[in-house]
């Protein structure tokens, strides 16, 4: 295969456009993954996204893909074929370590794939590389005692976000192209939204996962990049029934890879979700996202809705410590001198609001509150509202003490991130994409939520702004970490 520019930035290449490079024959997946190796051996020692490299593996598979590419054996490329795909460590692979950032599982390996781990691998994705998470996936920052601090390329003082902070950091640091996560109180959001990337919370049941957490209705494990057209491209190989999942859907949707402008859209904005405050910098960015629809054609009414904080504090308490959190617990209490301080305070916060708030109790405001985001959103299409309350968290913090935003002491980090609201609602599809750029030297994010299991129009919305705000990695707009690659 002839040999791309190497003037270029082969480590920022879209996986789209890495795919039309290889179709016509002008760039070799062996080069392409050479380029993100040396990419991550660059940030690495900074970023410390990932938590095991499989990169001898990786040049061993871009061989293989090049030769389908060259038609040699008659086989035919798959959709991800070739393209460079870090995975969270939480995506058991089997034969490899599922520890989940847990000195408590240090020597535990899996015995099958994750559903999304073979989706990946059978639409020809190549694992170069599995990303960190904070314990047990719990938390909006990512460090943990068996990985250490992984830092925002953007501010390395920063955290990336969790708890996907890990497949963030190595977009954003361009040691990879696309990378597996998953949410459960807006663990793909939040780390997409501090580091300028994209990420999708699929609808429940629309990518299938592990049991037992599989059947719970908050979360679910989607896609990450860093453009719309290749988060696109990845939540079609992930989504579709597997009979590992029982509420994964069928039959599979498959998104559209073109999408109308928003010109006639009826959008509705919302800045504080009823409960939040926000920083005025994501504030401001939030806003121009909105005059940029506004500007574009798109009919944009500012709302608010009627949520308030007692009515998060109970739907979350409820659910948490009935399924999340009773897992944690069950750890905690034959392993709490192993757990990081935020692991065992979590497990401590789980057993009170057992005692405080029964899931009936959750229910009954987690209906309500979904009735009333349905009704606020009955005359539009979409709404938009910031994913995080504020630019950005301390890397290497736990977090426990207070969180102040606007000068004003706000308690639990709780009301850093804006993203559970909708895994309550969790048949909602939402997507965040960039905002901004806030002085702090990170990005700013946005969700987009959409009416339930409309996933076009969230993607639909994101492409429109990728396109009236671009935010693509060109040269001039990459993260400080590492040499820039010329």
């Amino acid at each position: 295969m002839n040999t791309y520019d190497p003037g270029s930035d082969l480590a920022y290449l879209s996986a789209t456009e890495a795919r039309r490079l290889f179709d016509a024959r002008e760039l070799s997946p062996v080069e392409l993954m050479r380029a993100v190796i040396d990419r991550a051996e660059q940030t690495e020692p900074v970023v410390n996204a990932f938590t095991e490299r499989l990169f001898e593996e990786a040049l061993e598979q871009a061989r293989h893909a090049e030769d389908r590419f060259l038609g040699k054996g008659g086989l035919t490329p798959r959709p991800l074929e070739g393209i460079p795909v870090a995975t969270k460590e939480k995506h058991a692979i089997a034969g490899r370590s599922l520890t989940e950032g847990s000195l408590v599982n240090v020597g535990a390996t899996a015995t099958e794939n994750a559903p999304v781990i073979d989706r990946i691998l059978e639409a020809g994705g190549i694992i170069h590389a599995r990303t960190a998470t904070p314990e047990f996936s719990i938390a909006t920052f990512t460090h943990s005692r068996l990985w250490g601090v992984t830092r925002n390329p953007w501010n390395p003082d920063l955290t990336p976000g969790g708890s996907s902070g890990g497949a963030g950091a190595s977009l954003a640091a361009g040691s990879t192209l696309l990378a597996s996560a998953s949410d459960i109180g807006g663990s793909t959001r939040i780390p997409a939204a501090f580091t300028g990337t994209v990420g999708f919370k699929a609808p429940y049941g629309r990518i299938p996962g592990v049991a037992p957490l599989s059947a719970d209705h908050y979360r679910g494990d989607g896609p990450m990049a860093r453009t719309v057209d290749d988060c696109v491209t990845l939540a079609n190989v992930l989504a579709g029934p597997d009979p590992r999942d029982h509420v994964s859907l069928r039959p599979k949707l498959v998104l559209p890879t073109a999408y109308a402008p928003v010109a006639g859209m009826r959008l509705a904005l919302c800045l504080r979700l009823g409960a939040y405050d926000v920083h005025p910098e994501v504030e401001a960015a939030t806003r121009a996202v909105a005059r940029a629809l506004t500007d574009a054609g798109a009919v944009v009414e500012e709302i608010e809705l009627p949520w308030t904080r007692d009515d998060l504090l109970i739907s979350l308490a409820a659910h948490f410590s009935t399924v999340f959190g009773a897992l944690v617990s069950e750890v905690e209490a034959k392993h709490r001198d192993r757990m990081t301080a935020y692991a065992a305070a979590f497990a401590d916060t789980m057993a009170e609001a057992r005692e405080r708030v029964s899931y009936l109790d959750g229910l009954r405001v987690e209906t309500r509150m979904q009735r009333e985001l349905a009704e606020a959103m009955g005359p539009f299409d979409a709404l938009i509202c910031p994913t995080t309350a504020v630019p950005g968290l301390p890397a290497g913090d736990d977090l426990l003490g207070r969180l102040v935003v606007n000068g004003v002491d706000h308690g639990e980090p709780l009301w850093a991130a804006m993203t559970a609201p909708f895994n309550i609602s969790n048949r909602c599809p939402v997507l965040n994409v960039p905002s901004g750029r806030s002085s702090w030297g990170v990005p700013t994010g946005v969700q987009i939520v959409g009416h339930t299991y409309d996933d076009p129009t969230v993607f639909r919305v994101g492409k429109a702004l990728e396109r009236l705000r671009p935010w693509a990695y060109t040269p001039d707009r990459r993260p400080p970490v590492g040499p820039r690659l010329r």
